[in-house]
């Protein structure tokens, strides 16, 4: 299901608990380190984090019984064992990206059911609704008519074909992202200028039926994620009311997969210590603001029902919301310890799975 990546640390000492990135599924995880200026993965190992991140398997036909449980247990969960063994820490920091982020959240409800909340030290969302009442521009594909007919389809083929999942995000910014690049290069015969996000929006991954159907019916459709018990993973109904556990919520403010109002909604749920940033920008490009970028965020001292009444006292900062975000998981992170270096070996980075396309996953070419 997935590869677990370690980087080398950039620093001598570094904090004694370590950080797991997950990226979602939908895209392969580099889109957090596509550049030296812009990687997120690289300024976290320059503050002296121990950083792991989540490497996706790109799932084939035969994965359609693969569920969100098995996400949780089999990849997060998982995860968390494999770091505990390397680094002999009990307890990780975890940054969840946009699928990722809810992710995260189910996991941090399901533990909190179990008296098992200690095993994740803080929690951070990056782009993850909670509240699914609007959804944003993915909205327009939501008729009841296309889910039972994307639901059919799922059951038959047993995955969804990452091709019209990139496709369908292109749509949504159909004169950037697709009428652009017909007409320049197609029309035109004009050699399209290279740009890494374009090119990691096109590097398509699949996903089990079973997985995007859960995404699909239940939390865009019913809304049930933010329900006390609406949603139940291995046999448990979750409470995200239940989440202790310090989180740190990240937004953005013209982000139209995620509206920012949605992602808000957490902050309303969780009843551990939460720090909401609404970031300038949008989905991808407000995300990777690096320190030297040009957008800045916005940041209240306190956290009141109405996220419009939130951002009217708001205050805009002129910086990336990664310094405040360092500023916020410092104390969650540890004390300063010896670099640690990875111990296990299973081959370079980025791994094999990051290299299979969705057509080879398709194809039953995993290698």
């Amino acid at each position: 299901l997935f590869e677990l990546i370690q980087y080398l640390p950039n620093t001598a000492s570094v904090y004694k608990k370590p950080l797991l990135l997950v990226p979602p599924w939908i895209n392969k995880f580099y889109v957090l380190d596509l550049r030296a200026d812009n990687s997120l993965v690289r300024f976290a190992r320059d503050q002296g984090h121990t950083v792991f991140m989540v490497s996706w398997a790109n799932p084939g036909r035969a994965s359609r019984s693969i569920g969100i449980n098995d996400y949780m247990q089999r990849v997060l969960l998982k995860a968390l064992d494999v770091m505990r063994d390397l680094t002999g820490e009990p307890d990780a920091n975890v940054v969840g990206y946009c699928a990722g982020g809810i992710l995260l959240a189910i996991t941090l409800a399901w533990l909190a059911g179990r008296g098992e909340s200690s095993r994740i030290a803080s929690a951070t969302h990056l782009t993850s609704l909670f509240d699914f009442s609007d959804a944003g521009d993915i909205g327009v594909y939501l008729d009841d008519f296309i889910v039972k007919a994307l639901e059919q389809e799922l059951d038959r083929q047993g995955v969804l074909d990452g091709r019209m999942l990139s496709v369908t995000f292109s749509m949504l910014r159909e004169n950037d992202l697709y009428w652009n690049y017909f007409i320049q290069n197609y029309l035109k015969g004009e050699r399209p200028i290279p740009f890494d996000m374009l090119y990691w929006n096109t590097d398509s991954t699949n996903v089990p039926a079973k997985v995007h159907k859960f995404f699909l019916r239940q939390l865009y459709v019913d809304n049930l994620l933010r329900e006390p018990g609406g949603v139940s993973v291995a046999g448990t109904p979750i409470d995200l009311r239940q989440v202790t556990t310090p989180a740190f919520i990240l937004a953005t403010q013209q982000d139209h997969i995620a509206k920012w109002q949605g992602c808000y909604v957490g902050t309303q749920l969780y009843r551990g210590p939460v720090e909401f940033v609404l970031g300038e920008s949008g989905h991808v490009a407000g995300v990777l603001n690096a320190p030297q970028g040009r957008y800045g965020h916005y940041r209240h001292t306190s956290l009141p029902p109405s996220a419009q009444t939130w951002f009217a006292e708001a205050t805009l900062y002129p910086e990336s919301w990664w310094l405040a975000w360092q500023r916020w998981i410092e104390p969650w992170a540890g004390d300063q310890v010896p670099a640690r270096s990875p111990q296990k070996d299973l081959g370079d980075a980025p791994g094999s799975y990051v290299l299979v396309s969705a057509t080879q996953a398709l194809m039953g070419e995993t290698e």
